[in-house]
């Protein structure tokens, strides 16, 4: 089952399922982030702030056949939550990887973003934890506890038309417009709302285009 959609997590706080206890990556989390284990997530291996939460599909997964295909089906189906699906891309794996893209970016219209280890699944899940933090501040008065609603896929002329931009691939834009919604609200952006987003380099080049 889904249980997300009765989770609070706190600002700051990351809650992750408790398989990955011991593991690299939450080894990696630990300091960075207060990391809390609980054996009831269901389908989803890391809830983030703002109902977002992070769906790993790990080398082994990718390897092992179709059953991590179901678990996004499943996911996408029964949840309302904000689904961001981190994929091992490795040498071995790497042959399984434009599937898994389409299936997750065309078909279920989620986020997917490649890392090459969980180190690196962890340096994003702190960057997405601090996002989280970021837009809180920034919407003052809004109630922390009220979850927004779905994100709904991104439309293909409008994603081809943020990829354009030099340095901006698919990943990136996803999450240019998960976080600005726009092309208008994109061209208006300030190098320093594009760095938090794809970092300091592919940032002034978006604002240089």
């Amino acid at each position: 089952p889904v249980t997300a959609g009765s989770i609070v997590v706190p600002y700051g706080h990351v809650i992750g399922n408790e398989k990955w206890r011991g593991s690299e990556l939450a080894q990696r989390l630990q300091g960075k982030v207060r990391l809390i284990f609980e054996d009831d997530l269901g389908l989803v291996d890391f809830h983030l702030p703002n109902r977002t939460c992070i769906l790993l599909i790990s080398e082994a997964d990718l390897v092992a056949g179709d059953e991590f295909k179901r678990r996004l089906v499943r996911f996408r189906n029964a949840s309302s939550l904000r689904g961001i699906v981190i994929v091992e891309k490795t040498q071995i794996s790497d042959q399984y990887y434009l599937g898994v893209q389409k299936l997750v970016v065309l078909e279920l219209g989620m986020v997917l973003l490649p890392v090459a280890n969980q180190g690196e699944a962890s340096q994003l899940i702190i960057q997405l934890v601090s996002f989280c933090v970021r837009e809180q501040s920034r919407d003052r008065g809004a109630n922390p506890f009220l979850g927004r609603q779905r994100a709904r896929p991104a439309e293909p002329a409008l994603l081809q038309a943020v990829q354009r931009v030099p340095g901006v691939g698919r990943a990136k834009a996803l999450l240019l417009l998960q976080r600005f919604g726009s092309i208008h609200r994109l061209c208006n952006a300030a190098v320093q709302e594009l760095e938090q987003v794809v970092g300091q380099t592919v940032a002034q080049q978006i604002y240089t285009f």
